[in-house]
């Protein structure tokens, strides 16, 4: 399986990176960045790639691929609506485009959030742009898609979020994590990454997975 992964400067793409360096069945991956992660191995091809809202010049570059893991993402606090919508349901718009305009024949995960809106009416603005953009992936007939709700996410191997109070959080609750695994609602990015390859191979008919899916589809 070759895999496509956006947002692997972030904790939850540098957690999926891992579990697809790892595991034997990932013979090439391939990173969309805007800026370089730094990370060398017989794996990794890296595009460092400045618009977001156009791939098409990369658009080559994905046609071999058979899975794209979009792990972008931004917290939409402290910022207008206007924008957050740009930063997730335009670049996801652009990269879903580009990928299937590449290859149908595809798997596209996207890492959403538990909460989202699918029927994009209600009053919270991050749940109704989320659910658009599910709602984009879910319907643009790909051979397969997935939209992964977590709501906890413990980080795990040493991956860090790049927002300062998430890891300020986790590290004074590290401690509790053992307890905290233990809650079906809270995943880890290794579980998130594991879950990801596995249904390359596993597929099933739930699209919407919140925590506890993600739990059980990553130890099957």
């Amino acid at each position: 399986m070759n895999v496509i992964i956006t947002g692997s400067t972030g904790m939850v793409g540098q957690g999926v990176l891992l579990e697809c360096m790892d595991d034997a069945s990932v013979e090439n991956i391939l990173l969309i960045n805007r800026n370089p992660i730094n990370i060398s191995h017989p794996k990794i091809k890296e595009i460092i790639h400045k618009d977001f809202t156009n791939f098409g010049n990369i658009q080559k570059e994905i046609k071999s691929y058979d899975a794209c893991f979009h792990c972008m993402g931004v917290s939409s606090a402290g910022i207008n609506e206007d924008t957050y919508y740009k930063l997730t349901y335009t670049i996801t718009e652009a990269l879903v485009n580009a990928s299937y305009n590449a290859n149908s024949n595809m798997l596209f995960t996207y890492v959403s959030g538990a909460g989202t809106d699918s029927t994009e009416q209600g009053n919270t603005m991050w749940a109704r742009v989320k659910g658009k953009t599910e709602n984009l992936i879910l319907n643009k007939g790909f051979k397969d898609a997935y939209a992964f709700r977590p709501g906890a996410i413990l980080p795990e191997r040493g991956v860090k979020s790049k927002t300062k109070w998430y890891n300020f959080f986790y590290i004074i609750t590290k401690p509790i994590f053992p307890l905290l695994k233990r809650m079906k609602s809270v995943t880890t990015t290794i579980k998130i990454g594991r879950a990801m390859i596995n249904l390359y191979t596993k597929p099933i008919i739930l699209k919407h997975l919140e925590g506890a899916d993600i739990n059980k589809i990553a130890n099957p």
